[in-house]
């Protein structure tokens, strides 16, 4: 089976690269907009630029599946850029593919489609976005949707929740942590941290992918999530325990965030149908 990653350079690209360059039934192709990627041995590497489709999917050597992680602006969830610009490239990239003939494809959503829905998010849930990023995101899977009654292909559309781990965005709280803990920083700043999240290592994320982009079949939307609601506090302080970190939390040194609900989890059940036979078989 050859499978070919877009976005590999990216913090879940590389990941989800090093998941499948484990599997020995996987022939890999790894693409980013530039070369110099490091990569795991005997994955090929393909420059491709979404921004000139046409015969991207000969460039990536025509494979059974491509798993679509690439897109641009991030992590700027605000700018209008997403539906402006890059949901058309986006679109005409993966229209390009399934025309010349890619019949399997998954693609990277966000649970930020779901908007300020509180609770345990299921899939059945219609989206309600409420940020640009979002926005195009849902306006792609629609797209996408529309699509398939035209010329049919299966369809996998995985909202990630929150990935953490090595090499994420010098942003996000993960690594202000670590960067704060590296410093000798007395005090570390965050919001109060109630607000209850859905939390998974990206090594776990990676493998979810991975495991959907092997199985094939027309998933339609799963959630990429551990189903567990869990605090910001609580995960920041299971970090400074798991690591033997030193450092005070000033809590309540930032507001929450206006964009998203306090307390939001994604339901697992139809993650755990689609991987456990896989992962234990």
């Amino acid at each position: 089976m050859k499978i070919a990653v877009t976005g590999a350079s990216g913090f879940i690209g590389r990941n989800v690269v090093a998941a499948l360059a484990r599997c020995s039934d996987v022939e890999l192709v790894a693409s980013s907009r530039s070369a110099g990627v490091a990569l795991p041995p005997g994955v090929q590497h393909v420059a491709v630029d979404m921004a000139a489709p046409e015969g991207a999917y000969d460039w990536l050597g025509r494979p059974d599946v491509v798993v679509h992680l690439a897109w641009n602006g991030l992590p700027n969830y605000r700018s209008l850029h997403h539906f402006e610009t890059e949901l058309p490239a986006q679109y005409r990239f993966l229209r390009g593919l399934i025309d010349d003939g890619l019949t399997r494809l998954v693609v990277a959503g966000t649970c930020y489609e779901y908007g300020m829905q509180s609770g345990a998010l299921d899939e059945t849930m219609a989206g309600s976005p409420t940020n640009p990023y979002a926005l195009a995101k849902v306006t792609l899977h629609k797209q996408l949707e529309f699509l398939k009654g035209q010329v049919p292909f299966a369809l996998t559309w995985a909202r990630l929740f929150y990935a953490y781990g090595e090499g994420q965005a010098p942003s996000s709280i993960y690594s202000l942590l670590r960067a704060a803990v590296a410093r000798g920083d007395a005090r570390f700043p965050m919001s109060a941290g109630e607000q209850l999240r859905d939390f998974l290592p990206i090594e776990t994320i990676a493998g979810h992918l991975a495991t959907l982009a092997r199985q094939g079949g027309d998933v339609g939307i799963v959630n990429i999530c551990s189903g567990q609601p869990t605090s910001i506090r609580g995960l920041v302080e299971r970090w400074l325990a798991d690591n033997g970190w030193s450092i005070a939390l000033d809590l309540g040194h930032y507001p929450y965030p206006d964009y998203e609900p306090l307390a939001f989890w994604g339901s697992a059940a139809k993650l755990q149908a689609l991987t456990t036979p896989a992962d234990h078989g």
